[in-house]
């Protein structure tokens, strides 16, 4: 017995589904067939890159070269999280001179920066703080940063930048914070502060050089350069670096004849 043939009006449907079926398969994203992809998380605590071994190139001014431009990212990076602030700033800054009164959520914002920068705030009017906050809130000229990073680690090899991540020489005063100098006098009680990344090193040197009362001088220099619309001067601000290193004036000398000598203020 033949078998049994369906009419084509039974057919029609039936194909008619295998075909979108296959068709809208073949339409379909291959990525929703696959799991999304994640990028790793990087923390602040993980040092994105290691540490060069500046050391080991030998020709002096290759090694100079590599060096700066290293550790110049990093520098004006930390410079450009600096200038997003001040600009925040500038607005609370206005607010204040116009005589009108902060909000409470303004005026915790003021509050938390000037703890960051260590404005006693005690005794000053809302307008005291946020001027005193203009003055500190702002970059530290590459060239003087590089300068100082090359005079204190000696241009990237000393123990303190390898093992340390430390650019600047920057102290701290809390035992097993840093690394003990093997120079250090017997009473000393000082260490030579320990960086989880280069990146952590620079945002505290910039911080440093802009809260700290031994630069007062420093800052107000740099404040009058920005009142009349000057370039800020990298060789005229390191003369208030004096208290930066117990050499004194011996090692404003130095920082200045680093940003002569390598042409720093050009990078």
């Amino acid at each position: 017995m033949a078998g049994r043939i369906l009419p084509s009006s039974a057919l029609y449907p039936g194909l008619l589904a295998l075909v979108l079926i296959v068709f809208g398969w073949q339409l379909s994203p291959v990525e929703d067939l696959l799991e999304p992809i994640t990028e790793p998380v990087v923390s602040e605590q993980t040092p994105i890159s290691v540490f060069p071994d500046f050391a080991a190139v030998v020709e002096i001014d290759e090694r100079k070269q590599q060096f700066l431009q290293f550790l110049k990212d990093y520098i004006d990076a930390a410079n450009e999280e600096v200038l997003e602030t001040r600009q925040q700033l500038k607005r609370y800054d206005e607010i204040a001179a116009s005589g009108s009164r902060f909000s409470p959520t303004e005026r915790a914002w003021i509050l938390s920066l000037a703890n960051e920068y260590d404005v006693d705030t005690s005794k000053l009017f809302e307008r005291e703080i946020t001027e005193e906050l203009m003055r500190r809130v702002d970059e530290v000229p590459l060239a003087m940063a590089l300068a100082q990073a090359a005079n204190e680690s000696a241009w990237g090899t000393s123990r303190f930048a390898l093992e340390g991540n430390n650019i600047f020489g920057q102290w701290c005063f809390v035992s097993g914070c840093g690394l003990v100098p093997k120079q250090r006098q017997g009473s000393a009680s000082y260490e030579v502060r320990k960086f989880e990344s280069i990146g952590e090193s620079v945002r505290a040197y910039i911080n440093n050089i802009n809260s700290h009362y031994s630069y007062e001088g420093l800052r107000k220099l740099r404040a009058r350069m920005r009142s009349r619309n000057e370039p800020l001067n990298a060789f005229d601000l390191a003369a208030g670096l004096a208290a930066y290193s117990e050499r004194g004036e011996n090692y404003v000398d130095e920082v200045q004849n680093l940003i002569v000598q390598n042409e720093l203020d050009r990078l």
